[in-house]
């Protein structure tokens, strides 16, 4: 069943990138997601990058759908349902670090606020950075750039490496492209920490229905987005194989 919400807050996060906000009582985990839909497009999932009362979305600019959603403005109505998927479990570390990689950094920041742990963002150059304002709920926020006009020079998952070879971590929490959360992969397998990640592959149900979203013998949209290492070390597709809207592989 779907509600309709009405946006209360636009939030400009960077050039091409805006968080919408609305009311919405349904309980909501870090790491889970909705389906939206206004008229005019076609309906996409979408991480919560706040999950309290007042929820909301953050819409990278990359196609007809989110360019529709990006027309938007105070007021508007959305249909949205949900929330769907597993989220992360927080309780499973001591000590955990949180990285988030490009858009997939909105998606982490309800664990980040609720954990206040330790987060790295990373992005391609300083004018494509969101949710810098992570300080807010950790002491320790690095941000990562390709191009060092911000912070760190070098990616997400470099910096990941420097930080956890002086402090304890026994937990990486991440979402981003997937050849980032590759890498970020073996980095943990190499470092021997464990790690919960959030996977993204086209969702058209939401439920695990429509089998759109596979990855080996898992779906993405019901028994993810966020995935533990052990189930992620028998993925033989992750890194090597996405698949399009009509669910067909295609190599990466």
């Amino acid at each position: 069943m779907s509600d309709t919400v009405r946006i209360i807050g636009i939030i400009e996060d960077s050039h091409d990138t805006k968080t919408l906000e609305f009311h919405w009582d349904e309980k909501a985990l870090p790491g889970q997601f909705i389906m939206v839909w206004v008229p005019g497009m076609e309906e996409i999932p979408m991480s919560l990058s706040k999950v309290d009362r007042i929820k909301s979305i953050t819409v990278k600019k990359i196609g007809k759908d989110t360019e529709k959603l990006h027309s938007l403005g105070l007021g508007d109505p959305m249909r949205i349902r949900g929330p769907y998927g597993k989220g992360f479990d927080l309780r499973k570390s001591k000590k955990m670090l949180i990285v988030g990689g490009g858009a997939g950094a909105a998606a982490v920041i309800p664990a980040v606020k609720e954990t206040g742990a330790d987060t790295i963002i990373g992005a391609r150059t300083d004018k494509d950075i969101i949710m810098d304002y992570a300080d807010r709920y950790t002491k320790n926020l690095w941000i990562a750039t390709d191009d060092g006009s911000r912070g760190f020079h070098g990616n997400a998952v470099q910096l990941m490496k420097e930080k956890a070879s002086d402090r304890k971590y026994d937990m990486i929490l991440a979402c981003g492209p997937e050849i980032m959360l590759y890498h970020l992969y073996n980095a943990c397998v190499e470092l021997n920490i464990d790690c919960q990640m959030s996977l993204e592959r086209h969702m058209k149900c939401g439920a695990g229905v429509c089998g759109c979203c596979v990855i080996d013998d898992m779906r993405v949209c019901k028994d993810g987005p966020v995935f533990t290492r052990e189930q992620i070390s028998q993925m033989k597709d992750f890194g090597m194989l996405s698949r399009d809207e009509c669910g067909r592989a295609v190599k990466r």
